[in-house]
């Protein structure tokens, strides 16, 4: 084991140098109108990623219109002035090249992935759609029809998704996260696609986006190529958003969920800051070496005490992103095991957190917790795709994109205490919210629909 540990770490530390080494290898341009361009050479192969992301997502969505964000991201492919709807996949394919677009909490982004040669038609397509959409409303009312499908199948027809929708809505009393990205349905029934045009006219500017290419590039052929399709993009005046922060919870919440479902599942949630509103910079880091603790591989609490060891669990996991533009939480969730209760699993979960409270982790387990977690993060670095998504992601959230490379040294200076104090201060009662699923008899559930289609979108 120590052996592996070892490898595993040299591994890790080999392409962090390699990491490093790459940061002297981006560059940072913004144009005359507000948009920024940051570009990575990665020479390994002649493929570049072009990632365009603009700073608007669920949490920008006021209430009645949740789901707008993802619904013009569908729309995004639906043509402009100069192409017909299906056009810009059509062209993107033709060229060898795929493409596709995710919509979260805090951004929306659209990506391609071509040969390098082939970059200047991927940017000439964006900077098309970027103002000039058409929106036509009868290819909104049929898109429509297919995100509220996807809805139905991914949340109502699906008992875990209902419960953390559930939980969503009753954790958060004030941040916008309460909503779910797809949007609630009755939003979805009366959006009008009046609403996407007002939408896409208030953000989607070149002042309200960045442009990440990774890859086989060089940066200011990039920069040209960026200044000639966006440059002429007239900027707008963006919304000026409020602070928003949630108020302080007073007492332990619960809710049950009660759908058809095969087996039971719970949620817990401890509200906890991130790297945009954390009033000390090493808690993010210590609440993230606490998560892995938990649940980071086999060798990990909950698997090795509560699936292996006692058995009360068939699943056990821990969650926590660090990376968000409003403050979130670390999550814990499981499903116990057969013949095991949902009584048995919390307090077989609240046992191994309060640990975390009472002792503080070992120095061994937190440096094999510590190598794994690099490793994991090291190695994800090392695709394309994922440099450019990292970079998009903490530029879009409002962080530097340089925390890439301090992600590690950050991690390293962790200690035991730490971990500890984190999870005194965070994980307790008092901050909790508890979503249980109730699963109710399989007959009386709906049959599974078919999906309506529509490849875009999540």
């Amino acid at each position: 084991m120590e052996h592996t540990m070892r490898l595993m770490l040299c591994a890790a530390l080999m392409l962090l140098s390699f990491s490093l080494l790459a940061e002297n290898r981006v560059q940072e341009f913004v144009l005359d109108n507000g948009m920024k361009v940051i570009v990575k050479e990665d020479r390994r192969a002649p493929i570049m990623v072009s990632q365009v992301w603009y700073k608007v997502g669920a949490s920008y969505e006021p209430d009645g219109i949740t789901g707008i964000s993802h619904a013009l991201e569908h729309m995004m492919f639906k043509g402009t002035k100069a192409h017909k709807p299906g056009e810009f996949s059509r062209i993107i394919a033709q060229n060898g090249g795929t493409e596709n677009a995710f919509t979260g909490r805090d951004y929306t982004a659209y990506f391609q992935t071509m040969s390098s040669d082939r970059l200047a038609i991927s940017l000439e397509l964006e900077a098309d759609r970027m103002r000039h959409l058409t929106l036509p409303a009868e290819e909104f009312a049929k898109e429509i029809e297919v995100i509220k499908e996807e809805r139905r199948l991914r949340t109502e027809d699906k008992p875990t998704g209902q419960v953390y929708e559930q939980f969503s809505a009753l954790a958060y009393r004030s941040l916008p996260y309460a909503n779910p990205v797809i949007g609630w349905m009755n939003d979805l029934e009366n959006m009008q696609v009046g609403d996407l045009s007002d939408w896409y006219r208030l953000w989607y500017a070149p002042n309200n986006a960045t442009l990440v290419v990774v890859g086989d590039v060089d940066p200011q052929e990039v920069f040209l190529l960026a200044k000639k399709y966006f440059g002429p993009l007239k900027r707008e005046a963006i919304p000026q958003l409020k602070p928003l922060r949630e108020p302080q919870q007073k007492g332990e919440t619960r809710s049950v969920v009660k759908v058809p479902a095969n087996e039971p599942y719970m949620i817990m949630g401890f509200k906890t800051p991130v790297l945009t509103t954390a009033e000390t910079s090493w808690e993010p880091y210590a609440l993230e070496m606490l998560a892995a603790v938990l649940d980071g591989g086999s060798s990990a609490r909950f698997s090795k005490n509560l699936v292996r060891g006692s058995e009360v669990a068939v699943s056990a996991g821990a969650e926590y992103n660090a990376f968000t533009r409003l403050p979130g939480m670390l999550l814990v969730d499981g499903t116990p095991a057969k013949g095991r209760t949902m009584q048995e699993l919390e307090e077989a979960l609240r046992q191994e957190i309060g640990r975390l409270r009472s002792e503080p982790v070992t120095e061994e387990e937190l440096e094999r917790v510590r190598t794994q977690v690099i490793a994991s993060k090291v190695f994800e670095l090392d695709s394309v795709f994922y440099q450019a998504m990292e970079i998009g992601m903490l530029e879009t959230v409002g962080l530097d994109w340089r925390l890439i490379d301090q992600y590690v040294s950050a991690l390293k200076k962790v200690t035991p205490e730490q971990v500890r104090e984190v999870a005194t201060r965070y994980l307790v009662d008092d901050n909790l919210t508890v979503t249980q699923l109730e699963p109710q008899p399989m007959e009386n559930s709906k049959p599974v629909r078919r999906s309506a289609g529509g490849r875009h979108g999540s």
